[in-house]
């Protein structure tokens, strides 16, 4: 699925999608902002999520892992209101304890979780992947960051009219590479926020 964001394609997306003219959502949204936009169609009042994340992550809940869509919903609830890293490891915890080991694809919801939180205290508000390049916004730096920025990631392109940083996604190999999925485009993201955007 390049070029295609798998960040949490759960049942509240796939309701959104089924609202939406029958779209298959493939570009997977956050399960934040879906589990949001699946609690507005029900008429309850929900404040927008504060970071959108579109990223090549395979990151959801099985039907194998839990059968139940109401306890599944209730988990993508559960991992949307994640704001720490003791929280996702109570979540965790708790979803062994219930459910048994983790798949893989629900451990990534959680590291997902985790990044959103990452972007939210660094100011970040979209991630998305977009052809063979990621966005970041809105991202203003000063000079200093900048340079930061052009040297650990050579070909970014800095907007500063529009608050804008685009970066050359990661591949597995400089030449002729894939893109960079799952577990490994969450962490290079991390890493990008941090040390960019972070405090050090």
């Amino acid at each position: 699925l390049a070029g295609v964001v798998a960040a949490a394609y759960n049942d509240a997306a796939a309701a959104w999608a089924k609202e939406h003219n029958g779209l298959i959502f493939c570009r997977q949204r956050a399960v934040g902002e879906a589990v949001a936009e699946f609690r507005a169609s029900d008429g309850a009042s929900v404040e927008p999520p504060p970071v959108r994340i579109e990223l090549p992550v395979d990151a959801r809940i099985p039907q194998d892992y839990i059968a139940e869509e109401r306890l599944r919903l209730q988990v993508y609830k559960q991992i949307a209101a994640i704001t720490n890293d003791e929280q996702a490891a109570s979540v965790h915890t708790e979803l062994l304890d219930r459910y048994g080991n983790l798949p893989d694809q629900v451990d990534r919801l959680l590291h997902v979780a985790q990044l959103r939180q990452v972007a939210a205290r660094v100011g970040v508000q979209e991630i998305q992947l977009t052809g063979q390049t990621i966005r970041f916004s809105p991202v203003d730096l000063p000079d200093s960051r900048r340079l930061k920025l052009e040297r650990l990631y050579p070909g970014t392109l800095v907007k500063p009219a529009t608050s804008l940083i685009i970066v050359p996604a990661p591949k597995t190999s400089r030449v002729g590479g894939q893109l960079v999925r799952d577990n490994d485009v969450i962490e290079w993201t991390r890493t990008l926020l941090l040390e960019v955007l972070g405090d050090n």
